[in-house]
């Protein structure tokens, strides 16, 4: 997109520098992130050592910008379209890891398990499903830094000029340079070409982790994600993932067009 920079609250540093600056904005409480998050894994898998990637929240509800100032936490029936945003914003404050493990669960919550995710209690309980350090979240979720991280997230939004959740925008390591916004949702292949040309370089694929470990990183994964990080057929996924089903590693969310798999936390 012409004159699109990168609006100076948007640069963290970060000890180790990558070429690519990869943002995604996102609306948490929206199946489209649901959609996207199996390419973000994957290029995450294959193509790590180049990009760094920061998760924006760009919520779609016109009134969360001025209400979420007034967020006062005291019970746990709280329920306020702003809070869910503003507890992943808390969730951050214990990490980056611990922020996007926090996403993760919200996500699982409300798209494979159909819950409340608007609630305080619930979030709490989400906190506490993710390893969060419960008594701090529940500090920082009152605490003006994470409204503020929210409020900044909005505020990027706006100055790159993200009107559809979600989008995505590269950066190269020149600051000067345009960045690329692509919205929507669009096949693998579109974000790798992307990263080629924008990198001027024919891409090194990385090798990817065992599915153990792969599911220690992710915890939920589909068997269209795991075929295709792999590059093996459904079936020979599927296969797989039953082999750990059977020795309870895993439990199968049934869905539609795919099956979910998630890590079953008590496994010894």
């Amino acid at each position: 997109m012409n004159n699109l920079q990168i609006p100076p609250e948007a640069i963290v540093s970060t000890s180790t520098t990558k070429p690519i600056e990869l943002y995604a904005f996102i609306d948490p409480l929206c199946s489209s992130y649901f959609d996207l998050q199996p390419i973000l894994r994957k290029l995450q898998v294959e193509y790590n050592h180049y990009f760094t990637l920061r998760v924006v929240l760009s919520t779609k509800l016109s009134s969360l910008n001025s209400t979420c100032k007034s967020v006062t936490i005291n019970d746990d029936d709280l329920t306020h379209p702003a809070l869910p945003s503003v507890a992943i914003k808390a969730a951050e404050l214990q990490g980056k890891r611990a922020g996007m493990r926090y996403l993760q669960k919200l996500q699982e919550h409300l798209f494979l398990d159909t819950k409340n995710v608007a609630t305080y209690s619930s979030l709490l309980a989400i906190a506490e499903q993710a390893q969060l350090d419960v008594e701090e979240f529940k500090s920082d979720i009152q605490s003006k830094e994470a409204t503020r991280a929210f409020q900044c997230d909005l505020y990027i939004s706006r100055e790159m000029e993200v009107t559809e959740s979600p989008s995505m925008v590269f950066f190269n390591e020149h600051i000067e340079d345009e960045g690329l916004k692509v919205c929507g949702i669009y096949s693998y292949e579109v974000y790798e070409k992307i990263l080629a040309e924008m990198l001027n370089i024919e891409l090194f694929r990385q090798e990817p982790p065992t599915l153990d470990e792969l599911f220690l990183r992710y915890h939920t994964l589909s068997t269209k994600e795991v075929a295709s990080i792999y590059g093996v057929t459904h079936h020979a996924a599927e296969r797989e993932l039953k082999k750990r089903m059977l020795l309870q590693q895993l439990e199968i969310i049934p869905l539609a067009d795919t099956n979910q798999w998630r890590l079953k936390t008590s496994t010894k």
